[in-house]
C-alpha cells in the first residue's frame, strides 16, 4: 500500500506519511487503496483480543512495518495502559444503543486510543526514514488531544512536543492536565483566540519553508499528533472494528447485520475512522455526525455548502467547538472519486473566503453515506440529566451531544437500526458542567469532581484523582500571532 495526497499525486510509504505528518502542499495524506477484511477474519477477530484486533488491523495498513514492529507498538501502547486492559468496551444504557467508552486510558478521553500509539508509530517510522534526526511534534488541541499527545510522547527520545491550545476555550480539568504535564521535552502554551486560530497557526508552521530549513540545519523533521497525521486514524479506525466485533460477540447483532455509528463530531477524524471502517468491510448503515452549537458540519451535510464565516461559540463541549473540520478533506477527496484537483480548489477557496460548495454529484454521495444533526448545551444537559436518573449512566458533555442527535434521529426516521454511540470523555474531565446537569448545582475544579462523585457514586478516574497538588508547569499564554516564535525559541533556534 501507498500513500498519496489529497492535493496532488504521489507515492509515499506509511513510515513517510507519520513522519511527514502533512503534505508539503498542504494536502492530507491517504491511503490508495482499502483493505477488505474478509468474513473468516472477522470470525477469528471475534474471538480475539483488542490487541490482537489492532494488529490486524494495523498490518493491513503500515506493510513497510515488519509484524514484529507491529506487535511491539501496539502491545506497548494499550497492555498496562488503560483500566483493566480493556480499552474501548461497550455499555447499553438504552436498548439498541450502544456507547463505545473510548475514555479509560491515562487521560480519561478517546485521543488515549490512537496517541498512545502513535509515539511508537513515529520512532519505528523515523527510524526508517529519518535516523539520527529529532522529530518535532506539533499540536493545536481543543483540549483533549493536548494531554493525550503530551502523556503519549514525554520523554520519548529523540522527540520535542509542543502544544499550543485556546485559553479560554478548554474546560477547566483540559488546561491543568496539560499545564502539569512533566518532560524535558514538552511545551505547552495558551493562545488569545480559538481552536481554529491554533490549528491554522500550527498548518502555516508546516507550511514555511523557512521554518522547514531553520529546522533541517539543526537535524529536526516537523511532525504532527493531530488527526491531520494518517498515524493517528489508524488506530481509530481499530475500535470501530472491534466495535463490530463485539456486537457478534454478545449476540447483539448477527454476523453481516448492519448497525448505525454516531459520532459527536469536531475535527471530523473521529467519524472519518468510521467511514473508514465501513470502506474495510464493517457493515455500517449510516454515519450520523453530531455537532454542538457550532454545527458548521450539519449545515454542510444538510446543504453542501461550507461556511465558516460565522459566529464562533464557547460550548459546555469544547473539545468540538471548531469551525474548520480538517479531516473533512479527506471524505472529500474519496468521495470525489480520488480528484486531488477539485480538493485544492475547495480548499483555496476556503482559505481565501471561509466557504466553498461542492458539485451536486458530491453532495449527494455525502448524503448517502453521513446524516447530521446538532445539540445545544441546554439539550446536552437535560439528557446527562434524565440519563442518570432513569438509567443510573452518567455520561459527559460531548457523548450527551452525540446521544441526543442519535435519539433525535431515530424518532425522525424510525429507524431502528443498532447503534454504536462513539463516548469520548470521563465526565470527570466536565465535572462543573455534568454535575450542574446531573441535579449538583454550580462548583468548579475538584469541588465539583467531589461534589459529583458524592452524587452519583461513580468513581473518580485515577489520572483526575492524581491532579489534586500537583504543579503548574507551564504558565504561556500568547498572541495567536506568537506560535513561531514560541516553538523556535522552545527549539533554541531563535
Amino acid at each position: 500500500m501507498q500513500y498519496t495526497s489529497t492535493r496532488s499525486r504521489c507515492a509515499l510509504s506509511a513510515a513517510q506519511v507519520i513522519v511527514k505528518g502533512i503534505a508539503e502542499d498542504g494536502g492530507l495524506f491517504v491511503p490508495d487503496s482499502f483493505p477488505v477484511i474478509s468474513e473468516e477474519t472477522f470470525q477469528t477477530l471475534t474471538k480475539a483480543s483488542y490487541v490482537e484486533r489492532a494488529e490486524t488491523v494495523l498490518s493491513l495498513f503500515l506493510n513497510d512495518f515488519s509484524p514484529e514492529e507491529i506487535r511491539s507498538c501496539v502491545r506497548g501502547a494499550y497492555i498496562g495502559k488503560f483500566e483493566n486492559d480493556e480499552p474501548a468496551p461497550l455499555a447499553e444504557p438504552v436498548p439498541g444503543v450502544n456507547l463505545l467508552e473510548l475514555w479509560h486510558g491515562p487521560t480519561c478521553a478517546f485521543k488515549d486510543m490512537a496517541l498512545q500509539l502513535l509515539p511508537r508509530l513515529l520512532s519505528v517510522s523515523a527510524s526508517k526514514t529519518a535516523p539520527g534526526r529529532t522529530m518535532v511534534i506539533l499540536v493545536a488541541t481543543s483540549g483533549d488531544t493536548g494531554k493525550a499527545a503530551l502523556d503519549g510522547f514525554a520523554n520519548v527520545k529523540g522527540t520535542k512536543i509542543v502544544v499550543f491550545y485556546p485559553a479560554q476555550g478548554v474546560s477547566a480539568m483540559q488546561k491543568l492536565q496539560m499545564q502539569t504535564q512533566a518532560g524535558d521535552n514538552v511545551a505547552v502554551c495558551g493562545i488569545e483566540g480559538n481552536f481554529d486560530d491554533a490549528q491554522n497557526g500550527v498548518k502555516a508552521i508546516f507550511a514555511d519553508a523557512e521554518i522547514r530549513d531553520l529546522l533541517d540545519r539543526a537535524n529536526m523533521d516537523l511532525s504532527s499528533a493531530n488527526s491531520i497525521n494518517f498515524g493517528r486514524l489508524v488506530p481509530q479506525i481499530v475500535y470501530y472494528v472491534s466495535a463490530y466485533c463485539d456486537l457478534r460477540k454478545t449476540g447483539r447483532i448477527r454476523p453481516g447485520e448492519p448497525f448505525n455509528i454516531v459520532v459527536p463530531t469536531g475535527n471530523f477524524g473521529n467519524i472519518l475512522a468510521a467511514e473508514y471502517a465501513k470502506r474495510m468491510g464493517v457493515p455500517v448503515a449510516k454515519l450520523i455526525c453530531a455537532s454542538n452549537r457550532n454545527n458548521v458540519l450539519t449545515d454542510f451535510i444538510e446543504t453542501g455548502v461550507y461556511d465558516r464565516n460565522r459566529p464562533f461559540h464557547t460550548t459546555s463541549s469544547p473539545s468540538m467547538d471548531i469551525l474548520i473540520s480538517s479531516n473533512l478533506e479527506r471524505l472529500l477527496y474519496h468521495l470525489s472519486g480520488n480528484d486531488p484537483y477539485l480538493v485544492r480548489d475547495l480548499m483555496a477557496q476556503l482559505k481565501i473566503g471561509g466557504k466553498y460548495v461542492v458539485p451536486d454529484a458530491l453532495k449527494r454521495k455525502i448524503q448517502e453515506e453521513f446524516t447530521a444533526g446538532w445539540c445545544s448545551d441546554e439539550e446536552a444537559a437535560k439528557l446527562i440529566g434524565t440519563l442518570f436518573r432513569e438509567q443510573g449512566y452518567l455520561c459527559d458533555t460531548h457523548t450527551a451531544v452525540a446521544l441526543k442527535v442519535c435519539r433525535e434521529y431515530r424518532e425522525k426516521t424510525g429507524d431502528r437500526t443498532p447503534c454504536v454511540v462513539a463516548s469520548t470523555a470521563s465526565p470527570y474531565k466536565f465535572a462543573p458542567a455534568v454535575l450542574k446537569a446531573a441535579g449538583g448545582g454550580d462548583a468548579d475544579g475538584f469541588e465539583a469532581v467531589e461534589r459529583l462523585q458524592a452524587l452519583t457514586g461513580a468513581p473518580v478516574p485515577g489520572p483526575i484523582a492524581g491532579l489534586r497538588g500537583k504543579p503548574v508547569l507551564h504558565k504561556a499564554c500568547i498572541r495567536k500571532d506568537g506560535m513561531e516564535e514560541f516553538l523556535l525559541k522552545f527549539l533554541g533556534i531563535r
